[in-house]
């Protein structure tokens, strides 16, 4: 090891000699162009012209050559963005590439795009679980898989960057992004993330078939106050220390090279003027090293919309000392123009912009650009039958079966199902945004060849299988026929759930279902007939009243491109579910309470009562979790303590089951959650099968942010939960 960490040291020595010796020759305009980051549409030909190359020569050479432009975002055409050939890209980014070669300094540009469950803009390639489906498998080698595979059909479609993963943490369900969250809890996004970040990256990003990351979206952003997208979030800084940058500092020493900034505001100070979050946190005490990016128009928002900035010109100023290294403009050159008027003017010193170039460079050199390698070939690296199982195995990992009563699944095959509801026969709802288009809603740009659930369900059925439903939405379903149609079959399959949806277009009042699926299904349950529920969507729509009165409940969130062919796997019992909610499912619409409640919510009138808990998933066969022991009843402050449990398999059939290890602090100077995640692991037993496991619980798993916003253990008692068993012990001075 330490012959490779010398190495590392001497790699790093190198590329600083080489961007000292690099920004030493770049004019003021030449730097500033390396800020500058724009969107396909500033060199692409209008769409309405149809045009075979989709590059325009002379704007390319105009953002390139005349206005040096570090990078560029995004796949033709905005706002009707859709996926490319993986053909197209590699020719759309060669072209870039070309002209940058022509450039007097020959600096590279980085081609970034929203890669976040998959390479989402390459036609028909590998499509994941979104990344709440990902934690609920709370399988961080699926993980790890997935950044493999996105990095490198990435990286065969051209493209260098990946604006993922979101480290925010989904704590706030209304939030029309917290399906691209690993869910509520820290310590399963941290490990979830981290372990993307991994598999993406490996040991060095350079490498042909890996490219860089970028954690999103820093920080506070995923918990605004009225659940909106881009409002305001109110989080105090001990808050803020305890759950929203733990996962950033994590995805920091993972060695995410950049970091995007909150598109929002908290506590009244706009992500990209946070001068506190983007220089003295992230830079002074997280120690990253990398570049941060903007958000979307971003910048220019602190003037038109925050009104922070009384002109455009302030809104750069403020954004740039405050610590945003490279402004995703993204349709113009106003940022560039701007920046060099405030350099020149002395209004921001040139020490800023060489700290900011300087960052830019040293991740273009880390991530082997100035050094290209021949693309990876398609053959044997996009769309592999590996990924694609892969993927599937992902799908069906990441299923959550909430509910079965008197074994109504797995339903037999020669069943005769009714398959009715708005999600039932669309891929689209499998998959949610950023798939193929931004908001994901393009049914008929999605790959025919794979199959929705009904078509699944279909494939696999020996019995008669009828629908009754709209293919869209919005297309009504003619609830008497479904209601007549029920006598001729055993069993309803009820599809309900949201269509596809991101950022503000998801923006929503209520958890609460529409008006139509609520009548369809209680008109389903009145029919006398066992009906199972399957939701589809990105957030926990409310279903208490549905779910209670039908037999069988999966939660299917968004499981990705082979998420029907998953859903009809467990329906009919070819495969054992084990999925885990990675957040608290809630009862009502404002029934909102995380697990990692604090004791007074738990107190008098105040209980935490959600549909379905943190950690609920039932399986087709019984696990029992016992002989939980510490290894010693006391440890010193600053100590490791051990932790067994022994877990085995008690029904008749092979599953799987995630172990899942919290502990309490009894008494703090700082109230404590009642129990906090700080461990899981997954195992596959056979029936009967007992496996011992253990666990080790370090000090950084025992601390908290103290009174003085420091984090510290104190001395005092614990609890260690595992299942039904509770152990203690104590940690002394």
């Amino acid at each position: 090891m330490a012959g490779r960490s010398v190495s590392a040291q001497e790699t790093n020595k190198a590329i600083e000699n080489k961007v000292k010796n690099l920004l030493s020759q770049m004019t003021l305009e030449e730097k500033i162009g390396q800020m500058t980051q724009v969107d396909f549409t500033v060199i692409g030909i209008p769409k309405e012209q149809n045009a075979e190359d989709q590059i325009d020569p002379a704007k390319l050479e105009d953002a390139v050559l005349k206005h040096h432009v570090g990078s560029i975002l995004n796949t033709p055409f905005t706002p009707d963005n859709k996926a490319q050939s993986i053909e197209i890209w590699r020719k759309l980014t060669r072209t870039v590439q070309d002209a940058a070669a022509r450039t007097r300094l020959k600096i590279p540009v980085i081609y970034g795009i929203d890669a976040i469950h998959g390479a989402t803009y390459t036609q028909n390639s590998v499509l994941f679980p979104q990344a709440i489906n990902m934690a609920a498998t709370f399988n961080p080698e699926l993980a790890f898989k997935e950044g493999e595979i996105t990095a490198r059909e990435v990286r065969a479609s051209g493209q260098q960057w990946n604006f993922s993963t979101v480290m925010d943490i989904g704590r706030q369900p209304l939030w029309p992004r917290l399906w691209e969250t690993f869910g509520e809890d820290v310590h399963l996004a941290t490990v979830m993330g981290t372990s993307y970040i991994k598999g993406h990256q490996g040991d060095d990003f350079s490498a042909a078939d890996k490219a860089p990351t970028c954690l999103k979206h820093y920080v506070g952003y995923s918990y605004p106050l009225n659940g909106k997208d881009r409002t305001p979030a109110w989080i105090g800084e001990r808050m803020l220390r305890e759950y929203f940058l733990p996962t950033f500092e994590a995805g920091v020493k993972a060695g995410s090279p950049t970091v995007m900034v909150n598109s929002a505001e908290v506590d009244g100070i706009p992500g990209h003027a946070n001068y506190h979050y983007l220089t003295t946190i992230l830079r002074g005490e997280l120690g990253f090293k990398g570049f941060t990016v903007s958000d979307w128009e971003d910048i220019k928002r602190l003037y038109t919309r925050d009104k922070m900035a009384a002109s455009e010109k302030e809104a750069v100023k403020i954004a740039v000392m405050a610590g945003v290294d490279m402004s995703m403009v993204p349709f113009d050159f106003s940022f560039y123009d701007l920046l060099v008027e405030l350099v020149k003017s002395g209004e921001v010193p040139m020490s800023r912009i060489d700290e900011a170039v300087s960052r830019i460079l040293t991740v273009k050199y880390q991530a082997g650009l100035f050094e290209p390698k021949p693309l990876l070939p398609i053959d044997g690296n996009f769309a592999t039958a590996e990924a694609i199982e892969t993927n599937r195995h992902a799908a069906r990992e990441s299923i959550v079966l909430a509910k079965n009563d008197h074994n109504i699944l797995p339903l037999k095959k020669d069943a005769s199902i009714l398959v009715t509801g708005p999600t039932a026969n669309l891929l689209s709802v499998l998959n949610g945004g950023w798939t193929i288009t931004w908001q994901g809603l393009a049914e008929d740009l999605y790959p025919q060849e794979k199959l929705t659930v009904l078509e699944a369900i279909q494939e696999k059925s020996g019995g008669k299988v009828t629908y009754i439903g709209g293919d869209s939405f919005d297309a009504p379903i003619d609830i008497q026929k479904v209601v007549d149609e029920a006598k001729n079959h055993d069993v309803i399959l009820l599809g309900l759930g949201e269509h596809p949806y991101t950022e503000t277009v998801g923006n929503i009042e209520s958890l609460n279902l529409d008006q139509a699926q609520v009548d369809l299904a209680n008109a389903a349950i009145a029919t006398g007939k066992p009906v199972v529920l399957l939701t589809l969507g990105g957030r926990p729509r409310i279903i208490t009243s549905i779910a209670e009165r039908v037999s069988g409940v999966i939660l299917g969130f968004l499981p990705g491109m082979e998420g029907g062919e998953a859903i009809a796997d467990i329906l009919y019992g070819d495969y054992n579910p084990n999925g885990k909610l990675p957040i608290s499912y809630p009862r009502n619409t404002n029934g909102i309470t995380p697990y990692d409640y604090k004791p007074m919510e738990s107190f008098e009138a105040n209980i935490y009562n959600p549909l379905y808990p943190f950690g609920h998933g039932l399986s087709y066969t019984t696990f029992e979790t016992s002989g939980l022991k510490v290894e010693k009843d006391k440890i010193n402050i600053g100590e490791n303590i051990n932790v067994t449990v022994s877990v085995k398999n008690t029904g008749a059939l092979k599953g799987k089951e995630s172990v899942l290890l919290y502990i309490n602090d009894v008494a703090a100077s700082v109230t404590r959650p009642n129990k906090q995640l700080k461990a899981f692991k997954k195992v596959e037993l056979n029936p009967g099968q007992a496996e011992s496991l253990s666990f080790t619980l370090t000090p950084h798993d025992l601390s908290f942010i103290g009174v003085d916003l420091k984090r510290i253990v104190e001395p005092g008692d614990f609890k260690v939960m595992v299942g039904n068993e509770i152990v203690g012990f104590t940690v002394t001075k």
